[in-house]
This record gives C-alpha cells, structure tokens and sequence, in this order.
C-alpha cells in the first residue's frame, strides 16, 4: 500500500484566536448595536470549526453513483445536475451557439483602480464580432472578484497530487462551511465553461505572470482534466481509497475538451510572450481546439509609455483592436466548422501512451 505522508497540517486555531478572525468581519463599530447576536453567531461558528462541518446539509447521493447510498453535499449536487443539464444543451446541435468571454483583467472602476481596464475594453470589441456572427455570447469579467460582496475563487487545494480521483469534478473543496469559506464563484463558473461551445481569454500580465483571478480560475479547473464525476468512489475525500483507485488505472478524462478557444495576452513592457504560451498550453492541454494562428496572440500596448495614458495608446492602436475582432471571428468560425463537423481535432482518438 502506498504511505499517505502526513505531518503539515497545523493545530487547530484557539478559541481566542479564532474570536479575532471571527470578528475581522465585524470591524465596523455599527455592528457593535448586535454585539450580543455577533457573539451568539460566533458560537455557532466556532462549534462548526470545532466539528469540521464542512458540508451541513446533505442527501442520499442515489441512482448513478458507485455508492448510492453515501451522504454527498446538496450544494455539490446542485452544482454538478448544472452540469449535466449545461452539457446536455451543448452537446444538442440544435442549440445556439455559445462563446465565453474571459476578461481576465483585475481591474475594473468599481473599486480602487478607478477606471476600466484595457481588456475590458478589447472584450467589448470581440463581444461585437461574436454576436453579429450569430453567436451567444457569455462575458465573465474576473475583475468582479475585486469589487464584489463576498465573491470568491478559492485556492486549489491540489488534491490531484494525492490522487486524480481524489479530485472530482466538480470541485468538491468548497464551499467548506466550518473554514468560513463560503461564497465560492467557481460553482458558477464551471457551468459557464461547460455551457460554452467556444473560449476566448483576454488577459493583461501582472508581474510576468496572469493577473490573480484568471489564475484562481485557471488552477481550480484542474478537475476539468482528469477529475473524477463521483465522490462516492472516494467516499469523500478519503486519500487512500483515491491512490488505490489511480493505481488501478485512471482514464483521466477531459471535461472540457472539443471546445473552440483564442487568446489575446496584451502588456506594456514583458512578459506577454510566456504568459500566452502559458494559456495556450493549458488549453491545449485540456483539449480544446485553437482556432488557428490569429487566434492566439500577444500584443504590446504603449511599450514602455506611462501607465497614466495607457487608454489613449489603445485608442490609437488600430491594429491591435483589429487583432482583436480577428481572434473573435476565429473562434466564431472555428465554432461553426466544429458543430458543423468541418473541423475536428486531429488527435482525439489517439491513446496518450503516458496520460495525465
């Protein structure tokens, strides 16, 4: 049997340190009118961390699963009869088809930036595109992480690295009630990507590298690839039983795959090309299909200009907003063409002689 390593998890926080993170919530001298609720609430809280009430409410998971009688999470349920509902309406060729458009930017002008981001601005020029090519058109803005209530993308907690099997699909790490981790947009955001017959990413860089939120995004659609449809098989998150079942041979499949995508990574002084190869990759990786040269691309936006005119250099930048539209007609025509079986992926019936 194969040793589960054990040793890093940290003791459980005191009772007094756990008031002062309860109460970070309520810093704001107006909740001290419901003092007395607050601390009645916080006892609350603290019994459910005490107890590891990660999922509160739960069913029967029934017909379907491998153990239909274990107790999954309603708000897993929920999540994954989303799913499946989204996946049958995609895979009908009946229905409309559907472009998710990514605008990976942090930034917006609800919050402490103070004005719109430049991808923002390019999502709204392929937004035109894909909709007078008879697409619908599902815009996701990360930035709304920054400047929304309590909206969230928690961390990955890389269960793939313990076992593929111990990741499920959907995730099954949040929302974990008795941490306070709540409020989780990813339930959201995997209908979304599975609704969607093509992607496009339009991203800044940050520092080299994707700005916070496209990456949240990005890491915890992991059990995209390879993540495993039923936790009864693991009976939760139970370790062993997922490295047992891996050994066994796992297949390993890929949610997402047969989707169109494009990719526009924009900057003002490096970093672009890497950040680009980085998405593309990924993409690939999942098994999705590019819709060709055009559809992937880096550009420069005011090379080494100030940050404070940085719309000014977009707006006179004609070539890289006609870019633009031509990764959104890309993916438009790379839709079509696959819904209509003009184009289809090249290596899909092909066994990966080491799948991962």
């Amino acid at each position: 049997m194969i040793e589960i390593r054990k040793g890093q998890a940290p003791k459980t926080l005191t009772r007094e340190a756990f008031h002062e993170r309860f109460m970070l919530s309520f810093f704001d001298p107006a909740y001290m009118a419901e003092k007395e609720a607050i601390a009645r609430l916080e006892e609350i809280a603290w019994l459910a961390y005490q107890e590891g009430r990660k999922a509160p409410l739960t069913r029967q998971a029934g017909p379907g699963y491998a153990d239909p009688d274990y107790q999954l999470s309603v708000e897993w349920l929920e999540t994954k009869n989303r799913l499946e509902k989204a996946q049958t309406v995609q895979s009908d060729p009946a229905s409309a088809s559907r472009v998710l458009l990514v605008c990976g930017s942090a930034r917006n002008d609800g919050t402490c930036p103070g004005e719109i981001s430049k991808s923002w601005r390019l999502v709204q020029l392929a937004k035109a595109v894909l909709a007078s090519a008879g697409m619908v058109v599902d815009v996701l803005d990360l930035s709304l992480l920054t400047s929304s209530y309590q909206l969230h993308i928690h961390p990955c907690k890389g269960c793939v690295s313990t076992a593929m099997p111990l990741c499920h699909w959907p995730c099954s790490c949040y929302p974990n009630h008795s941490l306070g981790q709540t409020g989780d947009w990813m339930a959201d955001i995997y209908e979304r990507w599975t609704a969607a017959h093509g992607v496009i990413i339009v991203t800044p860089v940050y520092w080299y590298q994707s700005p916070s939120p496209l990456k949240l995004m990005v890491d915890r659609l992991v059990c995209a690839d390879g993540g495993n449809p039923d936790p009864t098989t693991t009976h939760g998150k139970k370790p062993a039983e997922a490295k047992a079942i891996e050994m066994q041979g796992w297949h390993y499949p890929k949610h997402l795959s047969g989707r169109a995508y494009g990719v526009l990574v924009h900057g003002d002084v490096a970093g672009i090309e890497d950040a680009r190869r980085s998405l593309c990759d990924w993409l690939d990786w999942m098994g999705l299909i590019d819709a060709g040269t055009q559809a992937r691309l880096d550009r420069f936006i005011g090379y080494y200009e100030p940050y404070a005119n940085s719309h000014e250099a977009l707006d006179a930048d004609l070539a890289v907003q006609a870019e633009m539209r031509n990764v959104a007609s890309a993916v438009a025509h790379a839709v079509t063409a696959l819904r209509n079986g003009a184009l289809t992926q090249p290596d899909k019936d092909l066994k990966r002689p080491r799948p991962k």
